[in-house]
């Protein structure tokens, strides 16, 4: 169930940027959740792209843009290390999608939401933790069978 979910202003994304930073960001968050690379969990990575229209974002500072970067994980899903490894790859990922150099990771803010086991349903059903570390297993499994 991972989701994540990239807040920007209106036209702060380099045009190829713009094209790619869904995808680009919902492999970061596969990569660091360690779930198997397949069409069955990659489809499953949701990925969402929030423009806001001009004027609705600015600090007390400055009107440059800022991004936010929400991620919603299974609760215990992601140790420290790999939420850590998560935000490094996130904010890399968006700074480069808008242009930006490293110099500037201070405009990009990423949230680690976990989602406690029982809250999530998908299908009509609740889905729980332990049926997806089942399902990733299996996963894991055909595709060194294969």
């Amino acid at each position: 169930m991972p989701m994540i979910r990239l807040t920007v202003p209106t036209g702060s994304l380099t045009e190829e940027g713009r094209a790619t930073v869904q995808r680009d960001l919902a492999a970061v968050l596969l990569r660091w959740e360690g779930a198997p690379d397949t069409a069955f969990f990659r489809a499953q990575a949701w990925s969402y792209l929030i423009e806001l229209p001009e004027g609705a974002q600015a600090t007390a500072e400055d009107d440059a843009p800022r991004f936010l970067v929400e991620v919603t994980v299974p609760e215990g899903a992601v140790s420290e290390r790999r939420k850590a490894g998560l935000v490094e790859d996130a904010t890399r990922t968006v700074l480069k999608a808008a242009g930006l150099s490293p110099d500037e990771a201070l405009r990009v803010w990423v949230l680690v939401h976990e989602q406690p086991d029982g809250t999530w349903g998908a299908g009509g059903a609740v889905i729980r933790y332990a049926d997806l570390v089942a399902l990733a297993g299996t996963a894991k499994g055909e595709k060194a069978d294969a």
